[in-house]
């Protein structure tokens, strides 16, 4: 069965959206199985450039079916926003499907999500402030609204208005926000599930009858495996599971139907929102990365907070989700550094470490064992074998490879779509 997940094997931001691209072009069918709009992909096509939020990365293609899985959380006014943005450029969204299990993000989530931040002070974790985790709060709490219930305005109206007798409360209660109008939320929502009823159905048994028939299906991932609820930065993490095996549960497929577990790294580590970061450059390097790096959210547009390559996070990343290759996107903005450090080891207080810790507090003890590789000055983002690229650049991958015990297959030198080194 040719199925392929596509993970961020870091923070998040790795350049997924371009590897996606590139095996979205080969798929028949390319599925989004977590998250919400509070990440992003963005793909770069003959010179224009996507932004994609909740769209699943297949849908530059004509011929693939793309599935918003039941482990989504979907904001309708910015999927229709979306998908009108997408027609209006010619591109059809005729094979989108979005499964009836997903979950619906209310406005009275965005509120709730704002007030908290607020309210945690010095403390907020650094939300997009999309309602992310309020949606999934109600997911848990089983008072969540499915897509499903949108398209039913019967239970639709009867869900709203039991809920935001709650939330309502807690913003204006708790929070000292300003209630919301139940009847002005139907209507608007109402709205929204008369344009996305068609797109709604049961994906899974679709799914299950294309991994059956070898089909070739890409789970593509949002975010990074450090952001995942579970084994993440908890709590500067996501709500959901953007790991190899939240595929599954996002998708409604089973772990034997995975073929290959595709990795994202790049050159260098970023992260975005608050938390500790062991290789953080907070100095003129980490800005020069920034820059030439373009480090900088898809959805927020925040500037990422860069740092020396994390070959701890990296191998990590490689054990909890079963890591069968690396894509090693964006080596090209270290060119031009006379030197470039690796994070090899965690020194905590005063013992070496290869293994990343399990808490926040014992992550902030830990301070990077760095070894340090001769930079290259050459310009490398046309560059398309692996033998023509400059000594120091062919060590420094070689010795990323041999420290996170996976092989690296694909190289990314710029942006671009042909921008690559397959190895």
């Amino acid at each position: 069965m040719p199925t392929k997940v596509v993970i961020g094997a870091q923070w998040g931001d790795e350049g997924k959206g371009k590897t996606i691209d590139i095996l979205a072009g080969k798929a028949d069918v390319v599925v989004r199985t977590s998250g919400g709009n509070n990440a992003g992909h963005t793909l770069k096509v003959d010179d224009v450039t996507y932004k994609l939020h909740v769209m699943p990365s297949g849908i530059l293609y004509p011929d693939t079916l793309n599935i918003i899985g039941c482990g989504v959380v979907v904001d309708p006014k910015v999927l229709l926003e979306e998908i009108d943005g997408f027609e209006s450029k010619g591109i059809s969204t005729k094979n989108l499907m979005i499964d009836s299990r997903a979950h619906v993000i209310m406005p009275y989530h965005i509120e709730l999500d704002g007030l908290s931040e607020i309210a945690r002070g010095k403390g907020d974790i650094g939300t997009t402030k999309k309602g992310i985790g309020p949606c999934y709060m109600d997911k848990a709490e089983r008072c969540g609204i499915r897509m499903s219930d949108l398209i039913d305005k019967e239970k639709f109206s009867e869900k709203v208005r039991e809920n935001l007798a709650i939330k309502n409360k807690m913003i204006e209660l708790v929070y000292g926000g300003t209630p919301l109008d139940a009847d002005a939320i139907i209507n608007e929502y109402n709205e929204y599930a008369d344009r996305l009823r068609g797109y709604v159905c049961d994906t899974i048994p679709i799914l299950y009858e294309a991994v059956e028939s070898d089909k070739e299906v890409l789970f593509e991932g949002a975010q990074g495996i450090l952001l995942d609820i579970d084994i993440g930065t908890y709590p500067y993490v996501t709500s959901s599971h953007p790991i190899s095996g939240g595929v599954c549960v996002g998708s409604g497929i089973g772990p034997k139907a995975i073929d290959e577990c595709i990795g994202i790294l790049k050159g260098y580590t970023t992260r975005v929102g608050n938390g500790p970061f062991p290789t953080e450059l907070d100095d003129a390097v980490g800005e020069a990365i920034r820059q030439k790096g373009f480090e900088f959210g898809t959805t927020t547009g925040r500037p990422r907070r860069t740092g020396w390559f994390d070959a701890v996070i990296a191998r990590y990343a490689v054990r909890t989700s079963s890591l069968t290759s690396i894509v090693f996107n964006k080596i090209d903005p270290l060119g031009g550094l006379d030197k470039i450090k690796l994070c090899v080891a965690y020194d905590k207080n005063g013992e070496i470490t290869k293994d990343f810790p399990p808490t926040l507090e014992e992550l902030a003890e830990c301070k990077p064992v760095y070894e340090e590789m001769d930079g290259w000055k050459e310009d490398i983002s046309n560059i398309k074998e692996f033998d023509k690229l400059p000594e120091a650049a062919k060590k420094y991958i070689l010795r990323v490879e041999e420290l996170i015990g996976c092989k690296i297959t694909s190289i990314g030198v710029g942006p671009g779509r042909d921008q690559n080194i397959e190895r």
